[in-house]
């Protein structure tokens, strides 16, 4: 009986483990900002304003075609290797900037964008609203395929 259990949880944890390998870093759909309201009103272009108006730290410069958003913290291993992936692509692309928030520092912006770990990569179109986001260390290739979907 004992050797039973012994085999069923070694599976669940397998499985467990493949699960996450297979989702980690994936760049997935968006989520709403908390507190960003019902209607948003247009600016004077006729489009919908970013909901991350205003949220982000000041001094933040978005980027003319899509910015990367990453959010780590500094004891984060995986986050080290997200900001050179993310650095290089950014480096390479034209248009795109990426900014770096420290997760620690910025609760209040972590709660209102739903950040459950670090790091979380936000891929922000031109206008800055969220086009998707990866939670876990995205490949440059993953990253690249998100751009796509971000550009006009």
């Amino acid at each position: 009986m004992g050797a039973w259990v012994l085999i069923a949880a070694v599976v669940a944890v397998l499985a467990f483990g493949a699960w996450r390998a297979a989702v980690n870093g994936r760049f997935r759909g968006t989520h709403a900002v908390k507190g960003s309201g019902d209607e948003p009103a247009t600016d004077s272009a006729g489009r919908d304003p970013s909901p991350l108006d205003g949220l982000l730290p000041s001094g933040t410069t978005l980027g003319e075609r899509a910015t990367l958003l990453q959010f780590s913290t500094a004891f984060c291993a995986p986050c080290r290797a997200t900001r050179r992936t993310l650095a290089d692509v950014a480096e390479v692309v034209p248009g795109v900037a990426h900014v770096e928030i420290d997760a620690e520092h910025h609760l209040d912006l972590v709660r209102q964008l739903r950040i459950l770990r670090t790091p979380t990569t936000l891929v922000l179109d031109a206008a800055g609203r969220e086009v998707s986001r990866a939670a876990g260390a995205p490949r440059k290739e993953q990253v690249l395929n998100a751009l796509a979907q971000a550009s006009p």
